[in-house]
């Protein structure tokens, strides 16, 4: 979506306060927004899918009998394009929206499936639970600084999924997912691990490595794992840090320059999780000479 989403604009125009956000290569867009003592309007041409965060007690649906509320840390709120929602936010809170539009869906339907569906709509949810969409955007969404481009494939892989549990569970189109057998041939697989290395210093995401291999990025995802033991964004990070390991010990690059070349745009950043992984930050490791 090359406009900016609808949604998005019409938060800014009240008291919501941007936390983070970020546009994937696909279009999707994850923005992190708090607010608080306002009242909203939303009618768009795409699809939202907000998260709650934190607090969301206060937050009032405006319905046909008056205003309700339900919300809360973990609650999620679907709205579908073209419907309209109006919102009474009493107290502060802080939410996540995924904004995506029906090509988005239609896409994710046809690379899974491998047919077209005539028409998709999805349901509206509000106040709802489900434990699938906690679980990725807790462990995904949340867990990474948006802003690192070494983070962008876990971030493509979580939209995936998050837009693939949406087609499958809240939607018209409620196929079964197929079964997904055996791991990637092995002059694929030689194929996309020689591409990874080449690109380690640049913001890799699910669907560039899934063009790539010739493979949707539903199908890309699995066969990978099946062949490495590893989720695509656990091994690119892997590699990132084993390259970063061996620049530390045997280059003079700068730590700075190091971090570029790994693909991470902050140093601090690099730091950080170059000591997760290795016990030990770089300076520290490259003063011991080991």
């Amino acid at each position: 979506m090359t406009q900016p989403y609808h949604a998005f604009e019409n938060l800014r125009q009240h008291n919501a306060v941007l936390e983070d956000n970020v546009q994937l290569g696909s279009g999707i867009q994850l923005s992190a927004w708090s607010n608080s003592l306002d009242r909203v309007t939303q009618c768009s041409n795409h699809h939202t899918l907000s998260m709650y965060v934190n607090e969301g007690y206060e937050t009032y649906q405006k319905t046909n009998s008056g205003w309700k509320n339900g919300g809360g840390p973990d609650r999620f709120c679907l709205m579908p394009e073209d419907s309209e929602t109006t919102w009474d936010i009493r107290n502060h809170f802080s939410f996540v929206h995924l904004y995506c539009t029906d090509a988005h869906l239609r896409n994710i339907a046809e690379q899974i499936w491998d047919r077209s569906p005539a028409a998709i709509s999805l349901d509206e949810k509000i106040f709802s639970d489900d434990p699938r969409i906690t679980q990725l955007y807790r462990h995904f969404l949340l867990s990474s600084d948006w802003k690192q481009q070494a983070n962008h494939l876990m971030l493509s892989t979580a939209s995936t999924l998050l837009l693939t549990h949406m087609v499958q569970t809240y939607s018209n189109v409620q196929w079964r997912l197929p079964n997904v057998r055996g791991g990637l041939a092995p002059a694929v697989l030689r194929n996309i691990q020689a591409y990874i290395e080449q690109h380690l210093s640049e913001p890799l995401t699910l669907t560039e490595l899934a063009l790539e291999a010739g493979l949707s990025e539903f199908h890309f995802a699995r066969m990978f794992k099946q062949s490495t033991r590893q989720a695509p964004h656990q091994y690119v990070m892997q590699r990132r840090m084993l390259r970063a390991e061996a620049l530390v010990k045997n280059s003079s690059l700068s730590l700075t320059d190091i971090a570029m070349a790994c693909g991470f745009s902050s140093a601090s950043h690099f730091s950080n999780r170059f000591k997760a992984t290795i016990g030990v930050t770089p300076s520290q490791l490259r003063a011991t000479g080991k």
